[in-house]
């Protein structure tokens, strides 16, 4: 409705919903239970158990009635009743102070709007007195178990005097009109007990509704900050998409004819690791923030993989936010490579992983006067997801399938690695990135090396992981493992990319800068300078 506007309360009335909600989940079952006990103890006329209930039964109520006395819940009812659209559309309402209960309603020609706990609109159709006699007849039905239980008591008393004197008993049995004083108990406060417990549902809905109505508030005014996150998220999660289906396309056309990948891909999903080199210092830990979110919403993500009708080959997009598909686009004769389950249109599960360890000089601030914290955390509960990831390798998948090299490194063994450095807390443990790494080639997932641009800090991991697989998978000689990592950057599609987004070959780095790098992430002499990032 337009006439509506959020309501503010207080954090100390936000504070008071909450305790009377909690007050309500304690208190009811309670007094349900103590009002069953006394029918019980009525039943059997037992009166010393039949006192005992009627008295936990009085203090339980006793603390139910005070706890909706309070004058936010009777506001809270209020506002809730004016904030339903068919009330503020039917007739304007008056702001009341809360100073002001109690006086004359004034009535105003322009709507009124909901703006603070204190400034509530009345709505003349709503009876305020309704509440009133709700828990007005909570009390007073306890109040009449009471009163029920004394004649009873004073009836079994008379009995027993009569029992001396038949001629006193005839009297007071008489003046009560009763007669069976044991058996009437029962059927005195059965009526009370299912009006107590009617009037009790009763009150407990409306102070439900009325103290959600307060937190909903609290909600209501944060909306347009929880929309502007929304938005932010799903850009976030955009450009993480665009990177995955790209991953994807290249991993399926490169591993075509590896019916081991093919089988691992549709029995246990691809595995997807991303290398962060972002530090946790300023304006950088906001975007590993957002990063370790938009990646982890890449789980959400499902692809399925069909024959193209046309030469167009673009994938194709469909779901909403909580699940999304993407339809990848093969040719026939590739098509025609593929297990016969993902022919059939089997959806292939995504495991995204995220590690993230700064390199530069912000992280070296960060280590020494900031907090890297969040690195850690981002850190552990990945290596969590990626232990889950290697249980259901091991457990779908034969061990033939393993590549042919995991004879050289035990899976097991550098997951144990991996573990050990991160619960190190060393500073700048780039070998946290070179287990990962590692770890991921060995599982066929896809890598994705990633920093604040993507050109510097991006191409020193790059050439570093390019020389490291030289060196490991294809017997590249020691002596020369520098002398080829310096060739990738000062001549390879690394600079290359460099000079397409800032028009030198420069990195954009300082000497100052790289003296807090690790040794195998500084570039060689003459390619880095001033230049723009």
């Amino acid at each position: 409705s337009t006439g509506y506007q959020c309501i503010y309360y207080s954090p100390e009335n936000t504070a008071k919903a909450k305790e009377v909600l909690s007050n309500i989940s304690h208190l009811q079952p309670l007094i349900s239970s103590h009002a069953d006990l006394l029918l019980n103890s009525a039943s059997q006329h037992s009166p010393d158990s039949l006192k005992n209930s009627l008295k936990m039964l009085s203090e339980k109520t006793e603390l139910f009635v005070h706890a909706f006395k309070d004058q936010l819940v009777r506001n809270a009812l209020l506002a809730l009743y004016t904030a339903r659209p068919g009330c503020v559309l039917k007739k304007p309402a008056v702001p009341r102070n809360s100073a002001e209960e109690g006086g004359d309603l004034q009535h105003q020609d322009h709507p009124s709007q909901i703006k603070r706990q204190d400034s509530i609109p009345h709505h003349s159709e709503y009876d305020e007195e309704e509440w009133e006699n709700v828990t007005g007849i909570v009390r007073d039905d306890k109040e009449c178990e009471m009163d029920g239980f004394l004649l009873a008591e004073n009836n079994r008393n008379n009995i027993k005097e009569g029992e001396n004197d038949p001629s006193a008993a005839d009297c007071k049995v008489l003046h009560t009109g009763v007669q069976a004083p044991f058996c009437d108990w029962y059927e005195q406060l059965y009526p009370l007990v299912i009006t107590l417990k009617d009037c009790m549902g009763e009150v407990v809905t409306r102070a439900k509704q009325s103290m959600a109505f307060v937190l909903l508030q609290e909600l209501a005014c944060g909306l347009p900050q929880c929309l502007m996150l929304t938005l932010r998220r799903d850009i976030v999660f955009s450009q993480a998409l665009a990177g995955l289906v790209c991953g994807f396309i290249i991993k399926l056309h490169t591993g075509l004819r590896d019916q081991g990948f093919l089988q691992q891909l549709h029995t246990v999903g691809l595995l997807v690791q991303y290398e962060g080199l972002l530090s946790t210092y300023s304006e950088e830990a906001g975007m590993l923030e957002d990063m370790a979110v938009g990646i982890s919403d890449l789980q959400k993500v499902m692809f399925k993989v069909i024959e193209a009708k046309s030469e167009d080959f673009l994938p194709i997009i469909t779901g909403r936010r909580e699940h999304y598909i993407i339809e990848v686009q093969l040719p026939a004769k590739m098509f025609e490579l593929l297990p016969q389950e993902i022919k059939e249109g089997k959806l292939l599960r995504m495991y995204p992983v995220l590690f993230n360890v700064g390199i530069n000089e912000q992280q070296t601030l960060a280590e020494r006067f900031g907090d890297t914290t969040l690195q850690e955390n981002i850190n552990q509960e990945n290596l969590e997801l990626l232990k889950e990831y290697y249980k259901l390798f091991t457990e779908k998948m034969p061990p033939d399938c393993l590549p042919h090299f995991q004879e050289q490194n035990d899976l097991k063994g550098l997951l144990e690695n991996l573990h050990q450095n991160i619960q190190a807390k060393k500073r700048k443990n780039v070998e946290i990135m070179w287990l990962a790494a590692t770890i991921c080639r060995k599982l066929n997932g896809v890598r994705f090396t990633c920093c604040k641009s993507a050109k510097d800090r991006t191409s020193m991991s790059v050439t570093l992981e390019q020389c490291s697989i030289l060196r490991d998978e294809h017997q590249l000689h020691k002596d020369f493992f520098i002398r080829a990592l310096d060739c990738m950057r000062r001549e390879g599609c690394r600079i290359e990319n460099v000079l397409k987004n800032v028009k030198c070959r420069k990195y954009a780095f300082n000497m100052i800068q790289l003296m807090a790098f690790p040794k195998y992430y500084r570039p060689p002499e003459g390619t880095y300078g001033k230049a723009d990032t």
